[in-house]
């Protein structure tokens, strides 16, 4: 019964601190509401009996990913003005219907793999008999280690080319410029006294 009860107080968080996110006009709010969005994702994980993923949430996705985030924002600027016209015309038409085609695909993928029931699969409790941290370690670092590990170097290029990119637009200065800028100023001050 408290399970229930935690679900709804959490879930209309999660919806509109969702929804908030996609129409905050401002980068960092977003970003803050998405952090939200993502404790509450925690906190169903919790609910339902996974400890382990509601850690991984919370140090992973709200903590690591979230600073990388905010940082890639800072560093990049977040004051300049989008024109929001649209400049495409068929986009929108285009993203509601793509939309609603990729939430019919997971409904339908969902419904035949493991149907709308309240049993888990037939096989889930010999997967995850010595825990639901070994049994994840296993998915992860045996048949799945190759698309782990090229997701994580694909996060550090990510974030190379970011600071690449931000990076592009000053050029650098160097010791003499400064140094020979310095005698400049102090050679035109002796002139004018």
């Amino acid at each position: 019964m408290a399970d229930w009860i935690v679900f709804w107080v959490v879930a209309p968080i999660s919806v509109a601190s969702a929804i908030a996110m996609v129409v905050a006009r401002n980068a960092v709010h977003s970003a803050l509401l998405l952090i939200v969005n993502f404790f509450t994702l925690a906190v169903f994980f919790l609910i339902l009996g996974s400890p382990f993923l509601f850690v991984v949430q919370i140090i992973v996705y709200a903590g690591a990913i979230m600073v990388l985030f905010l940082f890639v924002i800072m560093l990049l600027g977040v004051e300049r003005s989008e024109d929001l016209r649209e400049r495409l015309i068929a986009q929108r038409p285009l993203a509601i219907a793509l939309g609603v085609g990729f939430a019919a695909e997971v409904f339908f993928a969902v419904r035949a793999a493991v149907g709308l029931g309240t049993k888990a699969p037939a096989d889930f409790a010999t997967v995850n008999r010595p825990g639901n941290p070994q049994a994840l370690a296993r998915v992860l670092f045996r048949s799945s280690f190759v698309p782990f590990e090229a997701t994580s170097i694909l996060l550090i290029v990510a974030a190379v080319a970011t600071m690449v990119l931000a990076t592009r637009g000053g050029r650098a200065v160097t010791q003499a410029e400064i140094s020979a800028e310095g005698t400049a100023v102090g050679f035109g001050s002796e002139g004018s006294a």
